[in-house]
């Protein structure tokens, strides 16, 4: 079967089971997504959903965690993991959109990415997200989803992305990166594909 196919099966599998994906990480403008996404890093969705509404509640403006310190917003963050690390780039990228950027979160790749601990992923999920340009981001759910279906060999999250890119329409990218992350939690954990995953059974991935 080649890519193509593989593509097809998976696109209309992934539709059948979230025709509307809603991203998993809860958020109400763009800085809160921002954020969200920085704090996931190596930290589960569910987990950064439980912290953020009292650290949203505390500082729901970057002007707001600009004014805090990094060991005020480390108190909101603590069960996320890399709490330092995490606290010390929140507030220096909240005090660099108010200075750089009128306090808005800005909608292209450059500008996000020179934002202190904002990578391609987590830029490609806000302007997915957040602004509704075309993106792809790749987690580690879509990383591994996408090898073992065949649709890419990259052994690089560039890579994969790239290959993904081709096989789908543009226009479906945003809706698609969250359909691989719930359908990988729901029927491809890492541990091991579930017996009820239709599309390792219609892919015949063992």
């Amino acid at each position: 079967m080649i890519r193509a196919e593989k593509a097809s099966i998976v696109f209309s599998e992934l539709q059948r089971a979230f025709p509307e994906p809603e991203c998993p990480l809860h958020h109400t403008d763009e800085f809160s997504l921002l954020v969200a996404v920085m704090l996931s890093a190596q930290c589960t969705d569910a987990r950064v959903n439980k912290v953020t509404p009292a650290l949203f509640a505390a500082a729901p403006t970057p002007q707001a965690m600009a004014a805090m310190s990094w060991q005020q917003v480390r108190e909101y963050i603590a069960t996320c993991g890399l709490t330092e690390t995490k606290a010390k780039r929140l507030v220096a990228t909240a005090r660099m959109l108010v200075e750089n950027h009128g306090g808005k979160v800005p909608s292209s790749f450059t500008e996000l990415e020179a934002l202190p601990g904002v990578g391609h992923k987590t830029a490609s999920v806000v302007m997915a997200q957040a602004f509704g340009l075309p993106a792809f981001p790749v987690d580690t759910h879509i990383f591994r989803l996408a090898r073992r279906w065949g649709l890419s060999r990259g052994n690089t999250v560039e890579k994969v992305e790239a290959d993904l890119k081709r096989l789908f329409p543009k226009e479906s990218w945003n809706r698609l990166h969250v359909q691989f992350v719930l359908w990988g939690r729901e029927y491809c954990p890492a541990r091991g594909c579930k017996p009820t995953c239709p599309i390792c059974a219609r892919l015949g991935v063992a």
